[in-house]
Parts: C-alpha cells; structure tokens; sequence
C-alpha cells in the first residue's frame, strides 16, 4: 500500500511540473523579447502600486506582457503597442506620465512649489530685515536698572 502512494505522489509531481511549463510565459527570440522587455519597463501594473508589469508577479502583469509580445509578433509599432494599451487600460498604464494639456499640473506643481517657498523664504527675510532696533532713553534704562535691583 505505500509503494502505491509513492507512484501516486510522483505521478502528482509530474504532472504538475508539466503542468506548471504549460502556463509558463512563452519567450520571444532574443531581438523581440529585448524590444518586449523595454515595453515592460514602461508600462505599469494595474493592479501593483508603481510597479512595472517586468517586475509584478501579478496575473494581470503577466497578462499583459503576453499582450505586449502577440503585438509585437503582429508587427506593431512600440507606439501603437503604447497607444493600443492606452486605449484599452488608460494613461494611468504608463509609468511616465506624458506632457500634455491636462497633464500640466502634474508636471508644474514641482516648480510651482519651489517659487511659492522662495517667495514665502524672501518674504520672511524681508521681514526681519526691516526690524529696527531702538535705543533706550535714559528714563527707561534707569527703570530697568531699579527693576533689577529690586
């Protein structure tokens, strides 16, 4: 009886390893598959925070390096792979944001920040530099003196 679950468990190993080669991600030949993993740098995991689909583990990630290596076998561009993703997913895909009209704030706000803390710095030097001291009379300084006396 346990030489049965012997076979048993080595039949189980077996064909879960194959099983496990049968999901793995097919690979390009080396000139797309470079090109493929360029792509993947670029495009974020949307499921991951801030993750490249190179470096998630996620299934969506795996989805779409898949996507991105059919497109390539169908001769598309790294543009149109960019803009098919794009259109299916949203910017929100691409690690860099780009520049465009409704993307000026995201890429203004650092400047935008920096001026508004150089003005708020100067304005508060200005500030100080505008205080005067003012010397004592004589009859303030002798109360000073009988205060401290005392």
């Amino acid at each position: 009886m346990p030489r049965s679950f012997l076979i048993f468990g080595v039949i189980a190993w077996a064909w879960l390893s194959s099983l496990s080669a049968a999901f793995a991600e097919q690979q390009l030949e080396p000139a797309l598959e470079e090109r493929a993993k360029l792509l993947f740098i670029e495009l974020r995991c949307v499921v991951c925070q801030n993750q490249s689909i190179r470096d998630s583990d996620a299934d969506v990630a795996k989805d779409l390096r898949t996507i991105v290596r059919e497109q390539i076998v169908a001769g598309k561009s790294d543009r149109e792979i960019r803009t098919f993703l794009v259109d299916r997913y949203g910017e929100f895909i691409l690690l860099k944001p780009v520049f465009a009209w409704h993307t000026f704030i995201l890429w203004a706000a650092p400047f935008g920040l920096l001026l508004l803390a150089g003005a708020l710095i100067f304005r508060a030097g200005r500030r100080q530099s505008n205080f005067v001291e003012a010397e004592l009379s004589n009859e303030e300084e002798q109360e000073i003196a009988r205060l401290l006396e005392k």
